[in-house]
């Protein structure tokens, strides 16, 4: 098999594809004020942080099928602010009615019975039933279709339940946290059952081959010690 060229794809068939192999994607549940001050709620799972220096997230915007931008990208462009809530198994059925394509005008978080609790750097509020809630403001926005647009916004700060975040060593309680995952089509996935490999510096990998160790990191034979904390990039 030489590959499958997505150019030679329908739309509807490379979202199919994209969506179904790059998963879990963390799901964004995002709050915006529209012009009236009503706040607007809709889900994101093209959506994921970027940097910490500066802290950034990036998160994917489609526009509606005639090409207008729907109320998140129209309220963000205007007002430049925005709140990126977390979603766990608690908030998944509210996240769900949140994508719901209620008439523009009409807030999702009326609708939906959620409790809001004012930001403190932004004016939009945040979502009291969210395990996290990152308040935002619009870094860059790059339009890259006539549908589409990838929007970078930096992180002024981070609510969290209480209880899930050790302040001292910046440590989330992952079992307390409970988040969940956006798969394809209506299927989700929770992430209950984290694994933990140690990262080896080169020496390390190094030495551990010359002594014939055969429990290579990686090769699903093994779940080896450690923190339980994700690293970065190589």
């Amino acid at each position: 098999m030489s590959g499958i060229p997505l150019r030679e794809l329908s739309l509807h068939d490379r979202y199919k594809l994209l969506c179904g192999v790059v998963v879990p994607r963390p799901i964004a549940l995002v709050t915006t004020l529209d012009d009236n001050g009503a706040v607007n709620a809709a889900p994101f799972s093209f959506f994921n942080v970027f940097s910490e220096d500066p802290p950034l997230i990036v998160l994917g915007l489609q526009h509606k099928p005639d090409r207008t931008p729907k109320d998140t990208t129209r309220n963000i462009r205007r007002d430049g602010e925005f709140v990126v809530h977390m979603v766990d198994e608690a908030l998944a059925s509210t996240m769900n009615d949140c994508a719901v394509d209620f008439p523009s005008g009409e807030s999702e978080v009326v609708a939906t019975g959620l409790a809001t609790l004012p930001s403190v750097d932004v004016k939009v509020p945040r979502l009291a039933a969210a395990p996290f809630a990152l308040e935002c403001r619009r870094s860059v926005a790059l339009s890259f279709a006539p549908g589409r647009e990838l929007l970078v916004g930096e992180v002024l700060r981070i609510h969290a339940r209480a209880g899930l975040v050790d302040t001292n060593n910046m440590y989330v309680d992952f079992a307390a946290y409970r988040p969940i995952g956006r798969l394809f089509g209506n299927l989700y996935s929770y992430q209950r059952e984290p694994f933990a490999m140690d990262r080896e510096s080169y020496s390390q990998w190094s030495a551990r081959l010359r002594t014939g160790d055969e429990n290579r990191a990686g090769d699903g034979t093994d779940k080896p010690s450690g923190d339980g904390k994700p690293s970065g990039d190589s």
